[in-house]
C-alpha cells in the first residue's frame, strides 16, 4: 500500500479540505456517512481507495487526514457539514482563540499549545499505514493560522518523518492584500525550502473565496 496523509492548517486549508474530500468521495461512490455504494471493500484490488481512505471493522471509509486551526470556526464548519460523519471527531482540531494575525502568536505561543495534539493524530494515523509515502500540507501563506503554523508543523514533520516526502499547496494572497503579500514572501524560505516541503502554490485572485 502507498498511503498519504493529508493536513489541513488554518480556515484556508479546512475550506480547501472539504471541497477536496468531497471530490474524493464523489471519485470514489463514498457518501457522506463513509459508505461506500458499491461496497466494494478497500482492501481489494484497488490499491487507491487506500491512499486516501482507511476502512473501519463496520467497513466505513475515513480519510487520511487531520484538519487543524487555532480557532473553533472553520473547523466547526467541517464538525456540522454534510461530511461530519466521514471524519474521526480526533481528526478535527481546533484551539480556543486565533493567531489575530501576527506570525509570532501563532508560531511561539497559542500554536505551541497545540502542536502536540497535532502531532499524536498524525503519528496514529501513520501508525494504521502499512507504506506511508508522505504528507499532503494544505494552508493559505497569508493568514493567521496557516502561515504560522504551518512553520513549525513541517519542521517537526521532518525532524520525526525526515525521509517521508512533504507536498505542500500553500495559498497566496492576491495582490491587493499588499501587507499579507508581503508577509507571505518572508515565510516562503522558513516553511518550505528550509524543511524540504514541495511547494505547488495557489494563488488567491480577486474573486476567490479563501
Amino acid at each position: 500500500m502507498r498511503e498519504c496523509l493529508s493536513i489541513h492548517v488554518g480556515q484556508a486549508g479546512a475550506q480547501m479540505g472539504n471541497a477536496c474530500w468531497e471530490l474524493y468521495c464523489l471519485e470514489h461512490s463514498i457518501q457522506p456517512d463513509g459508505i461506500m455504494l458499491s461496497g466494494q471493500a478497500l482492501g481489494g484490488s484497488e490499491d487507491n481507495f487506500s491512499t486516501f481512505f482507511s476502512e473501519t471493522w463496520a467497513g466505513e471509509c475515513v480519510p487520511r487526514a487531520v484538519f487543524v486551526d487555532l480557532e473553533p470556526t472553520a473547523i466547526d464548519a467541517v464538525r456540522t457539514g454534510t461530511h461530519r460523519w466521514l471524519f474521526h471527531p480526533e481528526q478535527l482540531i481546533s484551539g480556543k482563540e486565533d493567531a489575530a494575525n501576527n506570525y509570532a502568536r501563532g508560531h511561539y505561543s497559542v500554536g505551541k499549545e497545540i502542536i502536540d495534539v497535532v502531532l499524536e493524530q498524525v503519528r496514529t494515523l501513520a501508525d494504521q499505514c502499512t507504506g506511508l509515502q508522505g504528507f499532503l500540507i494544505f494552508n493559505s501563506t497569508g493568514g493567521g493560522t496557516g502561515s504560522s503554523f504551518t512553520s513549525p508543523l513541517t519542521e517537526r514533520l521532518s525532524v520525526e518523518y525526515g525521509k517521508k516526502s512533504k507536498l505542500q499547496f500553500p495559498i497566496y494572497p492576491a495582490p491587493p492584500s499588499v501587507h499579507s503579500g508581503w508577509r507571505a514572501l518572508q515565510l516562503c524560505p522558513d516553511h518550505s525550502r528550509h524543511h524540504g516541503a514541495l511547494e505547488l502554490c495557489l494563488h488567491s485572485g480577486q474573486r476567490g473565496h479563501l
